[in-house]
This record gives structure tokens, C-alpha cells and sequence, in this order.
């Protein structure tokens, strides 16, 4: 493990797309300021919210700790979209996301900075805590990324980074093309996949839960068919990218399927929705015989 990071600041630029969120924007930002090891910016860009999430944004200015903090406003083009628009602004050498309705613990930057400075590293993760119902239940990437033996054919599989908990280096997200706003969701999974395609590309998510994602309608839970269909599209576009790697492609295209609607049926029971759920556990067969058809097609 490389050093820890003795300096107070980095050169990080933190990007915060918010739609609707002036009930949770101070929450993130007061996350950030209290950070151990500061960046250089914060950069919120409103996704055209109907709320008060712009102004409740720049009333956290005081608040920064001699942070800077830019606000930006769009019309509603999606996380993707408004995430690229940050992008577009950010002057740091390495960019770190945080959704405006999540929260990082104070050494989240200081660590991450630990694990990317001197090394080769093109982005660096980490566990963290999901808050929902009363209680916080540990999200485990790192084991996931130690599972198997290549780390992208498990992150394909099971999509084990939380967006919340990435550090990158800006020129490989800039070589990636950045996000994908054509995709309503799963933009970031897409994009982590797209850095790390290429073999020999190193990474690494490590075991320290640095951040607490507040689970609600806004979340994945909110947008579960939308999501199942966008991580479907992903499936296939890197199923190619497998045949570098160790191991079958059917089986890791039947893994991502199985695992996508399990997802998405665990979402709806959740949710009370047992005619959706039905639906998509009636179409999951399907799924699975037209993917499999399809990849046989395209060799």
C-alpha cells in the first residue's frame, strides 16, 4: 500500500449532480468540507430541479472550509449529463463523486488519496454503509473485487463500485469519453467499465467503508425498470471486452442477466409491486435465451 497522503489538500475536484435535492444538499456538502484532506472544489450542478436546490446549495458557501464551491444550473438531462457539465468546469488533476443525497465520513479523501497517489492506479473504491429503514448495512465491494481472478470480469458481473466512493484520475475519465448521456441510468457503471476494459489496467477497491448512501425513491430503487433495461444494454456492450479475459462469456452474460433481475425483483418486493415483480421473473427466461442467441450471432 502506497503512503499515506500528509498533505491537508489535493488536487481533487468533487462532483455533485443534483435534481431535487434542497432537503439533502447541506448534508453533502457539510460531508465534504469535514473531510480530513480537503480538495480543491466542489462542483454542484443543478439538474433542473422545481425545488430550492440551487439556493440551498450556495448557502452552504460559509460552510466550505476554504473549499471552493461552484453551482451551476441545467435543464433536466439526467445524472450523466449533469455529471459531464461538472466535468467541463473541474480543474483538478483527480475528480471524486458524491450524490447530493449521500454523505462521506471525514477521512474518505485522505484514504482514497492513500491508495491512488504513487501508484498506477486509474481509480480507486471502497465499501460503504447503505442507510435505510432504521439501520446501516455494509455494501462489501472490496470483497467482490478480490473474488474471482480478474477483478473486470467480476465488476461486469456483479457492479461492485459505488459511484460515491470513486477517485479518479481526470485524463482517464477524459480518454473514457466520460459519461454516457444517452443512458438514463447505470452511466456510472458504464463509465468504470470503459476505464478498465483494456487488460492490464490497474484499479483497486479497498476495504473501508467511507461513505453512507441513504437509500430512497431517488436511488435505484426509484427508477428499478429503467435500470434493469440500461444494465441489459451494458451487458452487451462489453461482453466483447470478456474475451480477453479468464473465463466463459456465456457464463458471465448469464451471471449479469440472473444477477440484473434478481436486483430488480428484490427492488419490487421491496416496494409492495408483486405484478412487476411477477413480470420480470416471467421474463427472465426469455432474457436469458435471447442474450445467449445474440452472443452466439455476434462471434
Amino acid at each position: 500500500m502506497p503512503p499515506e497522503n500528509d498533505s491537508r489538500s489535493a488536487d481533487v475536484s468533487v462532483i455533485i449532480p443534483a435534481y431535487r435535492a434542497a432537503a439533502t444538499i447541506r448534508r453533502a456538502l457539510e460531508s465534504v468540507a469535514a473531510q480530513t484532506v480537503k480538495p480543491s472544489e466542489v462542483i454542484v450542478v443543478d439538474d433542473g430541479s422545481d425545488d430550492a436546490t440551487s439556493d440551498a446549495a450556495k448557502a452552504c458557501t460559509d460552510l466550505m472550509e476554504g473549499i471552493e464551491l461552484k453551482v451551476f444550473s441545467q435543464p433536466n438531462r439526467g445524472a450523466g449529463a449533469a455529471r459531464n457539465r461538472a466535468l467541463a468546469e473541474a480543474r483538478g488533476t483527480y475528480v471524486a463523486f458524491l450524490d447530493a443525497d449521500d454523505e462521506w465520513l471525514a477521512a474518505k479523501l485522505e484514504r482514497s488519496m492513500a491508495h491512488l497517489l504513487g501508484t498506477d492506479n486509474v481509480l480507486v473504491a471502497h465499501d460503504g454503509w447503505i442507510v435505510g429503514d432504521g439501520q446501516e448495512t455494509l455494501n462489501a465491494c472490496a470483497r467482490r473485487f478480490r473474488e474471482g481472478a480478474d477483478p473486470f470480469v467480476q465488476l461486469y458481473r456483479k457492479g461492485y463500485i459505488d459511484t460515491c466512493s470513486v477517485v479518479a484520475r481526470r485524463a482517464a475519465i477524459d480518454a473514457a469519453g466520460g459519461f454516457d448521456e444517452d443512458l438514463p441510468n447505470a452511466q456510472d457503471f458504464d463509465l468504470w467499465l470503459k476505464m478498465v476494459r483494456e487488460p492490464g489496467t490497474p484499479f483497486e477497491v479497498f476495504d473501508e467503508p467511507l461513505v453512507r448512501y441513504h437509500a430512497g425513491d431517488g436511488g435505484i430503487m426509484g427508477h428499478t425498470e429503467r435500470r434493469l433495461a440500461c444494465c441489459l444494454i451494458i451487458a452487451r456492450r462489453y461482453a466483447p471486452d470478456l474475451c480477453r479475459r479468464p473465463g466463459s462469456v456465456l457464463v458471465s452474460l448469464a451471471y449479469r442477466v440472473l444477477a440484473l433481475h434478481a436486483e430488480a425483483m428484490a427492488a419490487y418486493r421491496k416496494r409492495g409491486r408483486f405484478g412487476a415483480l411477477a413480470r420480470t421473473a416471467l421474463a427472465l427466461p426469455f432474457t436469458l435465451v435471447r442474450t445467449g442467441a445474440w452472443w452466439k450471432g455476434a462471434r
